[in-house]
């Protein structure tokens, strides 16, 4: 399995960026981001994510999604806010969040 970046998408769509620095409790934070995984999977308008972390611990998660509506659905859905909540409570030391709406996007990949 080769590593890829989440294709280019027809404009405009949304994009939320999420950066953060966790706490050292990991206690559940598999089960619940494996969950967050799927449930986010299920919005209609998902298009897809990227994430990573540095060996300083700053993660970045980049979620696209089609329209602000497809995103507001995903804010207010009730088993991501319990989620939010014990994120806050439990496993981020800080975080921000990042809104855009994307008005250009194409990539590249090099072929065999």
């Amino acid at each position: 399995m080769s590593i890829q970046p989440v294709q280019a998408f027809e404009p405009p769509y949304v994009m939320a960026v999420f950066s953060n620095v966790r706490t050292a409790d990991d206690s559940g934070y598999p089960e619940v981001n494996a969950r967050m995984q799927e449930l986010v999977g299920e919005n209609p308008g998902f298009l897809g994510y990227e994430s990573a972390r540095t060996p300083g611990g700053l993660g970045i998660t980049v979620a696209y999604f089609r329209d602000h509506e497809s995103l507001g659905a995903w804010r207010t859905n009730l088993e991501h806010q319990a989620a939010m909540k014990q994120g806050r409570a439990d496993w981020y030391e800080s975080y921000t969040l990042h809104v855009a709406t994307v008005e250009r996007s194409h990539g590249f990949a090099r072929n065999g």
